[in-house]
């Protein structure tokens, strides 16, 4: 608490002694006050034990942080008192009022009259209470079409304190969180060394079924609260974190806050503003893709993500996970994993951009070579012989790829990635991301590592997503989740030079029609590029792909599916299905 003289007075025109020991009763009383001295402040008044009671209950409910400054003193005794809280949490809330007293002279000397709306309002009615006021209706989380994606709905807390039922528990839980056994539950109790934990939280539609049967349970208790989830169940996912701290951003803006008396009829307001109305928060989400890319993710076992943006705009039309990746975090925005063969859309356009080759330039591509210390195998080690470069690219020719990459400049594809968007960070309103990293190869081999998108090369599937953004429209686009609210890159990205990706988008065309992604060649105008990167040892392998379909562009990761051909197979699910 602030300690202060309390007195700031205008004295009255009574005797000199009289109006010294006002005076000093006066600033007894406000320094009392302002140095939380309960029982000083209490003395000073006509009825210490209710003064008391009285400043315990309301120093408990408003807190410490106030000044109390005492004004004029009248002829008769009576004098004003102006004061300042500061409440809420962060003490941002701030209450100024001023009240009127009376100075008594008693057989005890001068008192104040003890009059509990001397020291707020409305404490002459009851005891005060501090409570925040969020805007009615609270905003939504919309989608692109107006749709509701998010909203504020209450939530229940499962709480257990020691000697539950923890199979009883985690029977009526069973159907709503299957993951919450018996065991889980003592486990959880037994590391809480006697408090109370919290099972699960369930929405209204899980608990309401089960909410009379956990209530009868001994040391079972439910918590309401409000949160914001999304409309959907099935899309809750950490990637919409961002939207959560967004909308939680505007709630706090537009909050209000009230004191109030709380009498025998009731509660009354003495003071605080009203919230203020908070608009919903509009996103850039297409509903219809993002249904359509979750709905392709739901067979896969392994995490799976899928990120679709607009080319034209930068607008974000779905970010889809699984729940094995959600269990991971957001990695669809910020997991970094070698890109494998999808790089080769970066690895082309540098070599195109040196003027070693042109997509006719005939290539050899065969099965298996030593490139540098480095043996550089193709799938299954199939060989092609010669074939020109955009054959090469789209059977995905790691031998031919390996040895373009080993002849270009060390930062040639630090460059080339730049130029695509990848290695460049954005801040971005309700989203964090990252893109990935391509570090210069300053040895042969590691541009040999590179060129095929392993060694130190890492990516998001994001970043891989921006990628072939960059290649539909020319230059990487500012990447939104909130309408009219882009993103702003740490450096602006270098366009690439005429042609070069006309020339790439052909190549990824043909990986469509006569490549490595031809089950998805009933799919009108799709461009696209595959990609498996090999990872702990070369045993193992992540699956790509990213593609192009007119304003659309996307990339498909899946962790350890051991080839691309599942992330092929999700993308035409997610195509045809939107």
């Amino acid at each position: 608490m602030f300690v202060a003289s309390g007195l700031a007075l205008t004295v009255c025109s009574c005797g000199d002694s009289t109006a010294d020991r006002m005076r000093d009763t006066a600033a007894e009383f406000a320094d009392a006050l302002n140095a939380d001295d309960i029982a000083a402040a209490a003395r000073a008044t006509t009825d210490e034990k209710q003064a008391t009671t009285t400043l315990d209950g309301l120093y408990d409910a408003l807190g410490k942080d106030v000044e109390f400054h005492v004004g004029d003193i009248g002829d008769n005794g009576d004098f004003t008192l102006d004061a300042t809280w500061k409440l809420g949490p962060d003490g941002k809330n701030q209450w100024t009022y001023r009240t009127t007293g009376d100075l008594e002279d008693t057989d005890d000397g001068w008192r104040v009259h003890w009059n509990p709306a001397t020291l707020a309002p409305g404490l002459d009615i009851g005891p005060l209470s501090y409570s925040r006021a969020d805007p009615s209706p609270a905003p939504r989380v919309l989608d692109a079409a107006g749709g509701e994606f998010m909203t504020q709905q209450t939530v229940t807390l499962v709480n257990l304190a020691p000697g539950a039922d923890t199979a009883a528990v985690a029977a009526l839980l069973r159907a709503a969180a299957p993951g919450v056994t018996a065991a889980s539950l003592d486990t959880e109790l037994a590391g809480a060394q006697g408090k109370p934990i919290t099972a699960v939280l369930l929405r209204e539609s899980d608990i309401a079924p089960v909410r009379d049967a956990l209530t009868a349970l001994p040391n079972v208790t439910l918590a309401p609260q409000n949160r914001l989830l999304t409309t959907d169940k099935a899309l809750s996912s950490p990637v919409w974190s961002g939207l959560t701290e967004q909308w939680q951003n505007d709630v706090d803006a537009a909050a209000g806050w009230a004191v109030r008396a709380r009498g025998t009829d009731g509660t009354q307001r003495v003071g605080g503003p009203d919230a203020k109305p908070a608009g919903d928060i509009r996103t850039t989400l297409d509903p219809a893709l993002q249904r359509a890319a979750e709905t392709a993710l739901t067979p896969i076992e392994q995490p799976a993500v899928i990120v679709a943006l607009q080319p034209s705009t930068g607008n974000l039309l779905a970010i889809a996970q699984n729940a094995a990746a959600d269990a991971q975090g957001p990695i669809a925005l910020t997991g970094l994993y070698p890109p494998g063969s999808t790089f080769k859309t970066v690895t082309v356009s540098a070599a195109l951009q040196a003027g070693a080759v042109t997509p006719d330039t005939v290539l050899p591509c065969p099965g298996t070579e030593n490139i540098e210390g480095r043996q550089i195998p193709n799938d299954n080690n199939f060989d092609l012989g010669s074939v020109p470069l955009h054959t090469a690219f789209a059977r995905s020719c790691n031998t031919t790829m390996g040895r373009l990459a080993v002849n270009l400049p060390p930062d040639a594809l630090t460059h080339a990635a730049a130029q695509l968007g990848l290695g460049t960070d954005y801040i971005t309103p309700a989203l964090t991301t990252v893109t990935g990293k391509v570090p210069v190869a300053d040895t042969p081999a590691l541009r040999v590592e590179e060129g095929i998108g392993q060694g130190k090369v890492t990516a998001t599937p994001f970043g891989m997503a921006l990628i072939a953004a960059a290649l539909a429209h020319g230059t990487p686009p500012d990447p939104a989740l909130l309408q009219g609210k882009p993103g702003t890159p740490d450096r602006p990205a270098e366009p690439l030079p005429a042609g070069v990706a006309d020339q790439i988008r052909t190549m990824m065309r043909e990986t469509v029609t006569a490549g490595t992604a031809t089950q998805l060649a009933d799919i009108p105008g799709l461009l696209g590029k595959t990609g498996t990167a090999e990872f702990i040892d070369d045993t193992h392998a992540h699956g790509w792909f990213v593609g192009i379909t007119g304003d659309l562009a996307f990339a498909v990761f899946i962790n350890d599916a051991g080839s691309s051909a599942p992330a092929v197979d999700a993308a035409g699910r997610m195509l045809r299905g939107r």
